[in-house]
């Protein structure tokens, strides 16, 4: 169990927790539960729950109908047992590994990163890390857009850690003129990573490409204090 204090008067602590199913022999979630502060950890348990029931679901994201992760992992099965059912040559066993960890935390931000892993029979595996960052006061989550308070100058300062990052990675050609920023960044004990999954700015193989830029850097751009 991980313990901090957001407020004086807000004690939020997490322990780890298995997600399963009577039925289930080919999902594993282990992730971070809130506890504590009840509309705090609620607020944080809510929007980590989407995102594994996202991770899990097969299709497009408006035509997820599951609303727990139990019930994702349930459903899961089942397009797998159906997968078998047409195609009964197959030796291939579908599988999802969901891990969560503690990134950072502080009075005023939580970051949490979740692992995802998913295999459907095709000819690799899909691995993707999602970060979240949240309000420690409100448990509300916070947009990439509001961890920074001056986008511009903060891309200035993490453009040659991209650079370095990048510089002997197959990067797709549109991303070498120009340097967005990633979908994920989070809080770390040392300053802001910036990482982007597989197929955001590289093909599959390159894998995930991320980089960590000090606090001391870029604490002026911060929205979020990163003192403990």
């Amino acid at each position: 169990m991980l313990l901090f204090s957001c407020k004086d008067d807000i004690d939020t602590t997490f322990e780890d927790i298995n997600i399963t199913t009577e039925e289930n022999t080919i999902v594993e979630v282990n992730i971070p539960k809130a506890l504590g502060n009840t509309s705090i950890s609620n607020a944080i348990n809510s929007a980590i729950n989407k995102e594994v029931i996202a991770d899990l679901h097969i299709g497009e994201p408006e035509s997820i109908r599951t609303t727990t992760i139990k019930e994702s992992i349930t459903t899961f099965n089942k397009e797998f047992d159906n997968f078998q059912t047409d195609f009964p040559e197959t030796t291939q066993v579908w599988e999802a590994q969901i891990d969560g960890e503690i990134m950072f935390t502080s009075p005023d931000i939580i970051s949490i990163a979740l692992t995802s892993y998913t295999n459907t029979g095709g000819a690799h595996g899909m691995l993707k890390i999602s970060f979240l960052n949240f309000e420690a006061s409100t448990g509300k989550t916070i947009s990439n857009e509001n961890l920074i308070n001056d986008i511009e100058a903060f891309k200035q300062i993490a453009s040659p850690y991209f650079k370095e990052a990048t510089k002997d990675k197959d990067i797709f050609e549109s991303e070498l003129d120009i340097f967005n920023l990633p979908e994920n960044m989070g809080y770390n004990d040392e300053g802001i990573v910036l990482l982007y999954n597989a197929y955001e700015i590289a093909p599959y193989s390159t894998g995930i490409i991320e980089f960590e830029i000090p606090f001391n850097e870029i604490e002026s751009y911060l929205t979020f204090n990163g003192a403990r």
